[in-house]
């Protein structure tokens, strides 16, 4: 909201929340009705293009954001480096309000203006006036009314909504209170009205306007210089004509600059022009490069976790993945496709997200494949191939650090890393599991007056280290396996072993567990606390019982740009073996971490606590 908020700064339909899109059922219902009593043939070119361009109008904004957020993520040419929080992408949630809204009045305008119905699909006379009009009165009047936004009196009611966001992302470009949306909408129809009483307007040539509107928009808001400098040195007189990122980014960091829409002629002629301007489009294009002290290197889980990703859509990528929109069912077919392309082309892992703490830079790189295919047995050395490229990427470009997330890891697919650090044992990069403190973390989890505690199972590298544990403290551990009990005390110390013990019959209310069926969870008792001490949340079955989370941590309020989930976690929570990675470049430790070695679980939960980062709940 501004900072006053004045008339007309919500939106008609807010507290509608997705079911805004029912404001558009008359132009759906009216559109069945023409077609059930006069066929299709009764259907307009005008007519048949307002729901189609609206769709359009939604998948090239998102293409812009997936872009933008790729780019700012890996690309040297960052205009503004500063972060995004989740306050931000909140804000921006409703982008496509505007859109809605531009379709209602299209609707509007169809029925009031009978001439629309009888457009043409194009005229050259109708393009060519739309242009000059758009250069001259739309230009003009909008760098006046900006202007005017800018005075206290209306900043501080309307436009500083727009302005809270000081890093731009291409959806920034249309966060505007209701009230400047009519504004502006007035001034683009101002060509379009034109030709339409002038009688050379055309339907391509609107759809081709809007289009234009929404390209410069984007891209004025994407945080990353991307127009050559050859373009002007072409045509030099383009420097008047099209504005660049950095050119209106320097509008959102010093606010009394660079006002024009999309044309910066206004602002050379009067006199508002950033001196600033061309030294950072110089900048921004020439860039700088950057090397990550730490790469985290995770996987897409189910299908639709590609949506979730931070370059997928910002609004489900702030929230967790488990906490799925109720429209999701209606992307499976771009979720399935999306798998088969990345799994044909995807040769190697992807940015998708860059932190920041202190001094640290961090990036998260992402493998192009899912859960279910870490399971096919053939499919293994390709995804191990995926993992070492990363790998040595990351060493060829001096990462300290490079932490295997979730299944990258998997002992029974690289033997939790040791299989990289056997094939390069000149490595520069550490590979870090972050084994140490997701054993701390757990340990952590269990209260402290725990005299017994269920492991379900005792075959993983955490579970013996929290049984080890465990038993060292002289906490009783039980197991009901028999086989994986042998396996579990032949790797014990008699005096440990002792407080190991293989039974059907104990009842205790503690369940370290790592994957467990329904069924087996129902066979617990009332009020038993689960405690996953793997990468993957549990199923929750019981609502008489508590499930902990996965082991993780609450990131220090100086972590930033942070504006993204990760995975089912909740927000500004991170999980252990992605800290653990950070924790090796804080305390500058240069030892892997992968295979049969691991850090001390209460070091690393020390350093942990040192460095700011919470724990999600007290023993």
């Amino acid at each position: 909201m501004a900072t006053r908020p004045g008339p007309l700064t919500e939106w008609p339909w807010q507290r509608m929340g997705n079911f805004k899109y029912l404001v558009m059922a008359p132009v759906v219902v009216h559109g069945a009705y023409r077609v059930m009593n006069k066929g299709w043939g009764d259907i307009d070119l005008a007519y048949s293009l307002i729901l189609p361009s609206l769709a359009l109008r939604m998948i090239h904004n998102q293409i812009w954001i997936s872009l933008s957020r790729y780019q700012t993520a890996r690309s040297k040419h960052r205009i503004v480096d500063r972060d995004i929080e989740f306050e931000q992408v909140d804000r921006e949630r409703g982008w496509d309000d505007q859109i809605v809204f531009n379709g209602l009045l299209f609707y509007v305008g169809y029925l009031a203006m009978p001439s629309v119905r009888r457009f043409p699909l194009w005229r050259t006379d109708g393009a060519v006036a739309t242009a000059l009009l758009h250069a001259g009165p739309v230009e003009f009047l909008y760098y006046w009314f900006h202007r005017a936004l800018h005075h206290h009196f209306l900043y501080s009611r309307y436009h500083s909504h727009h302005h809270a966001s000081i890093v731009t992302e291409p959806i920034t470009s249309v966060i505007h209170p209701f009230g400047e949306h009519i504004v502006y909408f007035t001034l683009f129809a101002i060509p379009m009205l034109s030709t339409v009483y002038m009688g050379n307007g055309s339907a391509l040539v609107f759809v081709l306007y809007i289009v234009y509107i929404d390209f410069m928009n984007n891209m004025g808001h994407c945080n990353f210089e991307l127009v050559p400098k050859w373009m002007f040195q072409v045509f030099p007189p383009l420097k008047y004509l099209m504005y660049t990122p950095s050119f209106h980014s320097l509008h959102h960091t010093q606010f009394r600059t660079n006002y024009s829409l999309f044309m910066p002629f206004y602002d050379y002629i009067y006199s508002t022009m950033d001196k600033a301007s061309d030294e950072l489009y110089e900048s921004s294009l020439k860039g700088t490069e950057e090397t990550p002290d730490l790469v985290h290197l995770t996987h897409m889980t189910n299908l639709q976790s590609a949506y979730h990703l931070r370059v997928g859509f910002a609004s489900i990528a702030s929230k967790p993945s488990d906490n799925s929109e109720w429209y999701m069912w209606t992307l499976w077919p771009l979720a399935w496709l999306s798998m088969v392309v990345a799994w044909i082309y995807g040769s190697s892992a992807f940015v998708v997200e860059r932190i920041k703490l202190k001094k640290m830079k961090m990036q998260t790189w992402v493998v192009p494949r899912y859960n279910f295919q870490y399971g096919l047995t053939w499919d293994r050395e390709s995804i191990n191939d995926l993992i070492e490229k990363a790998i040595l990427d990351a060493d060829v470009r001096g990462v300290k650090v490079l932490s295997l997330g979730l299944l990258n890891q998997a002992k029974q697919l690289n033997g939790n890393g040791e299989l990289f650090r056997q094939k390069y044992p000149k490595l520069g990069v550490r590979i870090v599991d972050g084994s140490g403190l997701a054993t701390g973390v757990v340990l952590k989890s269990i209260p402290s007056d725990a005299k017994q505690v269920f492991l379900h199972t005792g075959t993983s590298k955490i579970a013996r280290a929290v049984a080890m544990a465990l038993c060292g403290k002289g906490i009783q551990v039980i197991m009901n396996r028999k086989k994986e009990y042998d396996m579990l005390k032949s790797q014990m110390p008699e005096n440990r072993a002792s407080y190991l013990k293989c039974s059907s019959n104990d009842i205790t209310k503690i369940w370290l567990v790592e994957r467990i069926d329904d069924k087996e969870q129902r066979m617990a008792p009332k009020g038993t606390v689960f405690i996953p001490i793997s990468q993957f949340p549990l199923k929750k079955v019981r609502k008489d019982c508590t499930y902990l989370s996965t082991p993780a941590m609450k990131i220090p309020d100086t972590m930033q740009n942070i504006h993204s989930c990760e995975n089912w976690l909740p927000r500004r929570v991170m999980s252990a073996w992605h800290i653990a990675g950070i924790l090796h470049v804080l305390e500058g430790w240069s030892v892997h971490e992968c295979g049969d070695d691991m850090m001390d679980p209460e070091k690393a939960w020390s350093a942990a606590i040192r460095h700011g980062f919470v724990p999600l709940t007290k023993a």
